[in-house]
């Protein structure tokens, strides 16, 4: 499996291009901005995309998934949950008053435990709700995609509409600190000291994921 990370947008998301080296399949997650530079990347790389995955339905994430569609003709996909929350009226006036425009249905919708391929690469969903009701992290290949669940150094807000703290320890707790320590963790945001990590150097420093394991 082949990574590449890209910052993108105003809000400094982590977009992630991920591909199969044999098949050249891939698929681009939460393309929040400069979708003309990532379709340049994939066309560059001799990709095909298949599918752009949100790990949740805030906008910063997902306010490049129609561009990139119609660009690519890649199937979006999202988590069953944010695909149905994030397109209410109050979502859609939310996101619109940050600058962004709704983003289209999903076109196919996942719950936990389901799978996707690109060519050979297999990635499972972990359903880590509490930023968001349907928000999901990435599994494959020792390597875990965890958008606004997981940072370098720290986790997603939980004061937003929607969110619920409690929850979100618990889905950091249960899906996330049980991986192996060597996983690499590949964050939603350039927040941290550096651009990854690992789920064992999280459990050392990062003082939200320390709590959960020695409290």
């Amino acid at each position: 499996m082949d990574v590449e990370q890209v910052k993108v947008g105003q809000m400094v998301v982590f977009s992630y291009i991920v591909s199969c080296p044999e098949t050249k399949e891939a698929l681009v997650i939460d393309p929040g901005g400069d979708e003309n530079r990532l379709a340049d990347k994939i066309k560059q790389k001799g990709l095909t995309l298949k599918y752009i995955v949100n790990t949740h339905g805030h906008s910063d994430h997902t306010c490049g998934n129609a561009k990139l569609k119609s660009l690519t003709g890649a199937k979006i996909v999202m988590h069953e949950v944010d695909d149905k929350l994030f397109r209410t009226k109050e979502a859609v006036t939310i996101g619109r008053s940050m600058g962004f425009e709704p983003h289209p249905p999903a076109d196919i919708t996942v719950k936990d435990g389901d799978e996707i391929k690109i060519g050979k690469v297999t990635l499972k969903f972990l359903h880590t709700p509490g930023h968001t009701p349907g928000g999901i992290c990435l599994l494959a290949e020792g390597q875990v995609f965890t958008g606004d669940t997981l940072f370098v150094g720290g986790i997603g807000r939980t004061d937003l509409p929607g969110s619920d703290h409690r929850q979100f320890m618990n889905a950091i707790r249960d899906k996330l600190t049980t991986l192996p320590d060597e996983t690499i963790v590949w964050p939603g945001h350039d927040y941290g000291p550096k651009p990854s990590s690992t789920i064992g150097l999280e459990k050392i420093a990062n003082p939200w994921v320390r709590q959960l394991i020695y409290h």
